[in-house]
């Protein structure tokens, strides 16, 4: 196979985590466009190095599965406790999913790459909007009757 054939999974990689990127650099999150972007090659070049180190076996789960495992850990990096709860499960979250993608890029599933991204932004920013609108009509300074 010719590295030229590598151009579009890791090119597609760096677009779908740009996208996903901006958005939380604009929210401004802890794990921002370069995060995301990084998270996201990473995931499709690991993903890219699995499939040619199989040569066709079974073994290209392996690397797939470390990918999952290592990205959780750096998504657990993110989450932050403290006395008023939990914070950082969106990013968390986030970098679990840009790795996703990630892999679907390097695996060259292109649609499923493309289709995840647009949803997921739709999801940060869509219910970004709900979640507002519903922390705005709860209001936690008056007592619940019957309390």
């Amino acid at each position: 196979m010719d590295w030229t054939s590598d151009i579009i999974p890791i090119l597609l990689a760096v677009g779908c985590g740009a996208v996903i990127g901006v958005e939380r650099q604009l929210m401004h999150k802890p794990a921002g466009l370069r995060t995301n972007v990084l998270i996201c090659l990473g995931a499709a070049v690991f993903t890219i190095i699995s499939e040619r180190m199989a040569g066709g076996q079974d073994s290209i789960t392996r690397i797939a599965a470390q990918i999952v495992t290592g990205v959780g850990f750096l998504g657990a990096g993110a989450v932050i406790q403290d006395r008023g709860g939990v914070h950082g499960l969106t990013t968390a979250a986030t970098i679990w999913l840009i790795a996703s993608v990630g892999m679907a890029c390097g695996a060259r599933f292109y649609y499923l790459a493309i289709i995840t991204t647009v949803l997921a932004i739709l999801v940060l920013v869509g219910l970004g909007q709900v979640d507002k609108y519903l922390l705005s009509r709860h209001d936690d300074s008056k007592p619940a009757k019957g309390r």
